[in-house]
């Protein structure tokens, strides 16, 4: 080992540069067989060096005394992967570390060691207004606002994998000794040391979470999104990678962090559909220990020592990852793994996946105006149906794989962009409701022929049997449509066969599928705009629909997108149907603009409807403008009762706000004036 000697002396070409509220970067050379023990202000520290040898170091703490001896490179493959990002081509680059307040830094070094650079990283702890993220169930994720992320010396867009694979856990292998306030600091730092010293694009990791169990988002780009980050290399494109703060090599894991951490990844590999305790066989993109090429079998929840030579993240952590897969496994259930879609149109197209319990399902087709051209359903944990797309006009169709309210859906696209039948045809919606109600009373059969023929259109049951002749027509080459509105048929699931016979007699078939259901009408709420606190004045809405038939029912709120929660999940009867709500689920509700969600399902398929609300607990705002005249103003609908003089009442209503005269109808000397909206809320006297 060479001698023991202490950095910083040479100031390089990278300055102090101050990047928001005190956070700095320094860079220094240290010159080799040199002693020094004077350093600026730092609390991270990370080290560069050429040379095919090894560095540690140690840091004094500013009045007190040297911390533990660390090795510089710990977890070396903690790294963008080979050519994505740039670099520091002939250095080897060593972790980040957080030491807390040090001005000192002792260094070793083993074998062959041309040059070091020290890279010094001051970032203060600052109280900054927590913001945070809640996207589609997700745990609380402290923003990159929150924690003082430096958007400006970000390198690039984000680039995004087309699916997430697995999950990669860290630990930075920094000091566990630190504050609830400091955590920022050292994402901060982290951040200004992948980026400037690094010459990373970001920060490497995608979320970060510290002891007390806060979780930070981490590189840019949408924490419900597959961004390729700079975490393990030749494994980055289709992972998450997750680091906890500090070093767990031996420190035990917190239970706020286990908490955090499992309930991040539950949620997280819920939105790619990935089953927490599967094994995935991956493709490695190089490094040391796995060369480009090289199959690889992860688990769902991995460690960084599974992808390269690394101890990360310790081998306390990582001896729980396998509990925490489980843990991870039992929350948040029923879900929804592995949808797949094989095939495009002008073919069969197979739908899978896999449910975590026994749920009726369906698999529902759109085209790119959001219509319904096929739809198929059953009811277990297999999802399997095929959907025969082989007379399909050729284009790009967005499928859903839905199992209910209670589970995430998967969405996805098949696409096909050549089509050689010489007959093609598609049924906008593929499901119709034909019961007076005014909601999918028909459909519209488009068809086209590539050449002048004898067209007819049939309808047949679901064995193939002919019901009813629709037509028979002479057509030439083009694009036709027709509708259909399922009478005379019971409901179920129907062909419409169309043959199209040339002069020559050959004759090509085309048959599109529709399912005819009338179970559920009519879905309406009533009020569609109400108050629920508790002041007497429509605190409560109904929801009304008719069942022309029994079918299990589930009745939910949703949220710009988002399933709040069920109202009601159970069979019902045929008849008119009502259902009692108070705007609360385990807590009140926020005022504004939600959805309800009707679905009824029965051994035909389920029928969806939905129908827009609002929650208003505001009352609104009423000002007398002028006395004499009688003029007032109001922000909002509603209804303005005025008492002239304590026994002259007049009554005007306000179909929208801004201001209005009410007729006094004679002279008078008091006023007394209340505003009510639409949702019952009522203002508070205006007197004069």
């Amino acid at each position: 080992m060479r001698s023991l000697f202490i950095a910083l002396i040479s100031l390089l070409v990278v300055p102090t540069t101050a990047l928001g509220a005190g956070l700095s970067a320094v860079a220094r050379d240290v010159p080799l067989g040199r002693e020094s023990t004077v350093a600026p202000r730092f609390n991270l520290v990370g080290l560069h060096w050429q040379g095919g040898g090894e560095v540690s170091f140690r840091a004094k703490a500013i009045g007190g005394g040297w911390g533990e001896w660390r090795d510089a490179a710990p977890e070396a493959e903690d790294a963008p992967d080979p050519g994505r990002e740039g670099g520091r081509p002939g250095w080897r680059i060593g972790n980040p570390y957080w030491t807390g307040p040090s001005n000192r830094l002792q260094i070793r070094t083993r074998g062959r060691v041309r040059r070091i650079r020290a890279q010094y990283v001051w970032s203060p702890a600052d109280r900054l207004p927590v913001r945070s993220i809640s996207v589609a169930d997700s745990p609380l994720i402290l923003s990159r606002l929150a924690w003082g992320a430096n958007e400006r010396i970000r390198r690039g867009r984000p680039k995004y994998a087309d699916a997430l694979r697995f999950a990669i856990v860290h630990h930075t292998a920094g000091s566990n000794t630190y504050s609830r306030a400091q955590s920022a600091s050292i994402v901060r730092g982290i951040q200004l040391y992948h980026v400037r010293s690094n010459g990373w694009d970001d920060i490497g990791y995608n979320f970060l979470v510290d002891k007390y169990g806060q979780v930070f988002e981490g590189r840019a780009g949408g924490v419900d999104r597959n961004v390729v980050g700079a975490h393990a290399a030749g494994f980055n494109n289709g992972s998450v990678g997750v680091a906890l703060l500090g070093n767990y090599d031996a420190g035990a894991v917190t239970p706020n962090a286990r908490t955090a951490l499992t309930q991040l990844l539950a949620w997280r590999l819920d939105l790619g559909h990935l089953d927490p305790v599967s094994l995935t066989n991956w493709t490695s993109t190089g490094n040391p220990r796995f060369p480009t090429g090289a199959p690889v079998t992860l688990r769902a929840v991995s460690g960084h020592r599974d992808t390269g030579f690394t101890s990360c993240p310790g081998g306390r952590l990582y001896g729980e990852l396998g509990n925490i897969g489980r843990m991870t496994s039992e929350l948040g259930l029923p879900k929804l793994y592995s949808p797949r879609a094989v095939g495009a149109p002008g073919g069969m197209v197979r739908f899978t996946a896999r449910l975590t319990e026994p749920l009726p399902w369906t698999v529902i087709v759109t085209d790119q105006g959001g219509t319904v051209v096929a739809t198929g359903g059953g009811d277990g944990t297999a999802v399997d149906w095929v959907w025969d797309a082989r007379t399909v006009p050729a284009g790009r169709y967005s499928y859903a794989i839905d199992a209910g309210p209670t589970v995430r859906p998967a969405t996805g696209i098949v696409a096909g962009t050549t089509q050689r039948a010489t007959l093609t045809a598609l049924a906008r919606p593929a499901l119709i409701t034909p019961n007076g109600d005014g909601r999918q009373e028909t459909t519209t059969v488009q068809y086209r022929i590539t050449a002048p023929a004898t067209v007819t259109a049939t309808v047949v049951d679901s064995a193939g049997a002919p019901l009813s002749l629709l037509f028979t027509e002479q057509k030439v080459a083009g694009s036709y449509t027709f509708r259909w509105d399922g009478a005379g048929v019971p409901d179920g699931r129907y062909g419409i066969l169309l043959s199209a016979r040339n002069d020559a007699g050959i004759e090509a078939t085309a048959t599109v599928t529709v399912i005819v259901n009338r179970t559920l009408a009519g879905v309406r709420i009533v009020p569609q705009v109400f108050s629920p606190n508790a002041d007497g004045r429509l605190d409560t809405t109904k929801f009304r629909f008719g069942l022309n038939g029994p079918a299990r029912v589930t009745v939910s709120v949703l949220r710009k997108g988002r399933t709040l929660g069920q109202v009601f999940a159970g069979p019902r009867e045929g008849g008119p149907q009502a259902i009692d709500w108070n705007g609360r689920f385990a807590g009140r509700l926020g005022a504004g603009e939600y959805k309800l969600v009707v679905r009824a399902t029965t051994a035909v398929s389920t029928v969806v409807q939905t129908v827009d609300f609002a929650l208003d607990l505001a009352a609104p705002r009423l000002q007398l403008v002028s006395a004499p005249e009688l003029r007032f103003a109001i922000n909002e609908p509603g209804d303005v009762t005025v008492l002239l003089d304590g026994s002259r009442t007049v009554r005007a209503r306000r179909l929208a706000p801004g201001r209005f005269a009410v007729p006094a109808g004679g002279p008078f000397t008091t006023i007394r004036a209340v505003a009510r909206d639409f949702a019952g809320n009522e203002t508070a006297p205006l007197l004069r």
